[in-house]
C-alpha cells in the first residue's frame, strides 16, 4: 500500500535530507541537528575506524519522507558516551558473551540531554524502538543503549520494555539574574568572597573575546584545536573531534555557536591562552 510506513537502517545521517532530519527536531537542539551530526560523519569523527559506525534508524511513509528517526551508531567500544558501562561490559564477556558492538543512541561526544527520539507522532515512538531491537536482534547484538534521554521522552522509552539507569548531573540555571552580582547575592558570603577572588585573579591581564558564528576564522580554530589537544591529552581525556569538525560545524551551523577566546595583555594582537566552544540551541 502507497501510505505504509516502513522502518529501515540507514548507513548515515548524511543519506537523509537535511530539510526531513531537521522537521524532527522542532527544538532545534543542536547536538541531534542534521548539520552536527553529519559534521561528524563528512569529518571523520565517526565512521570507519573510529568505532562509532552511523546506523540512522528511520520510519519513512509511503512517500519515502521521514517521521521518525532515531541517531544511533553501532559501537566497537564504550569511548565517548561519558555513560560508563565497562564493568557491563567486563561481566558480560566473562560469562561468555560478546559485549561489542552494540547499539548506542546518542549524539556522539555530547553528555547533554536532549531528544533521541525525533518524531512526527509520539505514536511512533513504539515501532521506532521496536526496529532498534529488531536490528541488535538479527544481528546479534548484545544490548541497546540511548543516553542523556531528555525527561519528556524517558515514558516512551519505559512503555516500549526498556530499563531506565539514573546518574547525577550539575546544570547552572540563569534564574532571571541581570547581572553577575545578582547571581552572587544567592551564595553564602564565603561563597561570594571566593568567587569574586578568583575572578579577579583570572581577569587580570586577560581580554575575553567573544565571537559567533562568521567571526570565527581559521586561526581561531587553530588555537582552539591546540586546547582541545591540550586538554585531551591530560589523564582520561581523548580529543574525539577531527579538525576539521570544527570547519564543517562552523560552515554548516555558524549561528549556533559562540567560540569564547582569552588573550593576555596585548590584547587580540597576541596569542589566545584559554578557548571555550558553546553551542547555543
Amino acid at each position: 500500500m502507497s501510505g505504509e510506513r516502513v522502518a529501515k537502517v540507514g548507513g548515515s545521517v548524511g543519506a537523509f535530507p537535511a530539510a526531513q532530519w531537521d522537521a524532527l527536531n522542532p527544538a532545534g537542539n543542536p547536538f541531534v541537528s542534521h548539520a552536527f551530526l553529519t559534521a561528524l560523519e563528512d569529518s571523520g569523527s565517526v565512521g570507519e575506524g573510529t568505532g562509532w559506525q552511523p546506523a540512522p534508524i528511520v520510519i519513512e511513509d509511503g512517500q519515502g519522507s521521514l517521521c521518525a528517526a532515531l541517531p544511533s551508531y553501532l559501537k566497537g567500544h564504550s569511548q565517548g558516551e561519558y555513560v560508563f558501562d565497562h564493568s557491563w561490559a567486563d561481566a558480560f564477556e566473562r560469562a561468555g558473551g560478546r559485549y561489542y558492538p552494540k547499539l548506542q543512541i546518542a549524539a556522539p561526544f555530547t553528555p547533554a540531554t536532549g531528544p533521541r527520539l525525533l518524531l512526527t507522532d509520539e505514536a511512533l515512538a513504539e515501532p521506532l524502538l521496536a526496529a532498534a531491537q529488531q536490528l541488535c536482534t538479527q544481528n546479534g547484538f548484545s544490548s541497546a543503549h540511548a543516553s542523556f534521554i531528555e525527561p519528556a521522552q524517558q515514558a516512551l522509552f519505559e512503555r516500549a520494555g526498556w530499563m531506565l539507569r539514573h546518574d547525577i548531573q550539575y546544570h547552572w540555571h540563569n534564574r532571571d539574574y541581570d547581572s553577575f552580582d545578582h547571581f552572587l547575592a544567592d551564595l553564602s558570603s564565603r561563597k561570594r568572597k571566593d568567587l569574586r577572588k578568583e575572578r579577579a585573579a583570572a581577569q587580570r591581564g586577560v581580554t575575553i573575546r567573544r565571537l559567533r558564528g562568521g567571526e570565527i576564522r581559521p586561526e581561531h580554530w587553530d588555537a582552539f584545536w591546540i586546547f582541545y589537544q591540550d586538554t585531551g591529552a591530560r589523564k582520561w581525556g581523548t580529543p574525539y573531534l577531527t579538525r576539521k569538525a570544527f570547519d564543517l560545524v562552523q560552515q554548516r551551523m555558524g549561528d549556533a555557536l559562540l567560540l569564547v577566546l582569552a588573550y593576555e595583555d596585548g590584547g587580540e594582537d597576541g596569542e589566545p591562552i584559554a578557548g571555550a566552544l558553546n553551542f547555543i540551541g
